[in-house]
């Protein structure tokens, strides 16, 4: 497929600004990939979802959901560049060595900083990295110099960042977004921006999916800038994904073949949990233990081996989100429900609105 099929006009208005009141009040699309065909709900209203001239819910006991439980960190930085102390934004990506204190990051403006540059952080430059080498456009790799243990110096890290915010979202975290840019089941730390889709699911309907008898599984994985680098190929095969880390317990992943097994229902919760599914898939449909990386690019056309249905947001135009999702619902009856979407008030993006595809 070509990048200029996944174009749509997004008014900047449309893009949510702040989550919903309360996490699981936010609007529902219910959108059947088989059919095509659209509902209106609420997302509270999950568990009582009947697929269209059904009397019986979607969600059934022992369906199982799949969350994924990364934690974001603090990975933006804002320092100064040596000698010019031109301000420098620093976004932080991965740590590629804790004894070195060696991190991938991205760097704003990017012409500005070379190798062999230092960057100073902090009240009175308190926290020095260097830069070691090259990696994308904007990205590089920097040494940061620290005297002190391994604890300290991520505490100083961690203190001295920000949430990193969308920037089409905001230009800078608030307070809210302590509480709002993390699921309520973060848990283990180290992505750089928030499993959206998971930002939805409540306390209350955690315990309504517990009274359901309705099963739950985590995964982990570390979102870094695979799903926000944008696309610069029109033939989407040669797009070529960063990598992240995953991480899929035994138990978790027992838990998902269990119920392809015995016929129930395997509901992914966001784009990172249908990629890190999808990763590495057996000849007979299962999935096993794993602890390593995927680059893994998902679009139309592609069958699914894992997921039976999938929550996720409202995306960009033209993003590998959105891709991914086309993938799954369908191409026609995605881009007809964005559509829909906008013409019905649904807010796109991080903060904004949820689509159930079953």
């Amino acid at each position: 497929m070509k990048l200029s099929q996944f174009k749509f006009d997004l008014p900047a208005d449309r893009v949510a600004k702040y989550p919903s009141e309360e996490r699981d009040e936010c609007k529902l699309m219910v959108l059947d990939r088989k059919t095509g065909a659209i509902q209106h709900h609420v997302f509270k209203e999950l568990l009582q979802i009947c697929p269209e001239g059904s009397s019986e819910p979607y969600i059934k006991p022992h369906d199982l959901f799949v969350f994924n439980d990364a934690k974001v960190f603090p990975a933006r930085l804002v320092g100064n560049k040596e000698k010019t102390g031109a301000k420098i934004e620093v976004f932080l990506l991965r740590e590629l060595n804790s004894e070195q204190r060696l991190w991938d990051v991205l760097v704003d403006p990017a012409r500005k900083i070379r190798i062999g540059n230092k960057l100073y952080f902090g009240e009175n430059d308190s926290l020095v990295a260097e830069v070691i080498d090259n990696t994308t456009s904007r990205g590089r790799t920097l040494r940061f110099l620290f005297d002190g243990t391994y604890e300290e110096f991520k505490d100083t890290l961690y203190h001295m960042g920000s949430l990193p915010i969308p920037k089409w979202v905001r230009a800078q975290a608030e307070e809210i977004d302590t509480e709002r840019f993390q699921t309520i089941y973060a848990k283990n730390d180290g992505a750089v921006s928030s499993p959206a889709a998971g930002l939805h699911f409540s306390k209350i309907l955690f315990k309504r999916m517990e009274l359901a008898d309705v099963d739950s599984t985590f995964i982990t994985v570390y979102m870094g800038n695979a799903h926000f680098r944008a696309v610069d190929v029109e033939d989407l095969s040669k797009h070529k994904m960063d990598s992240e880390k995953v991480v899929i317990p035994a138990e978790s992943a027992a838990a998902v073949n269990r119920a392809k097994r015995e016929g129930h229902k395997v509901v992914a919760v966001g784009i990172t949990v249908v990629r890190a599914l999808e990763t590495y898939v057996t000849t007979t449909s299962e999935i096993r233990e794993f602890d390593g990386w995927t680059n893994k690019f998902i679009f139309p056309p592609y069958h699914y081996s894992i997921p039976d249905a999938m929550i996720t947001n409202f995306h960009l135009p033209q993003s590998t989100m959105l891709m991914n999702v086309a993938a799954f619902g369908g191409f026609d009856n995605v881009m007809n429900a964005y559509q829909v979407a906008l013409k019905e008030g649904y807010q796109f993006g991080t903060y904004g609105d949820a689509m159930l595809i079953i």
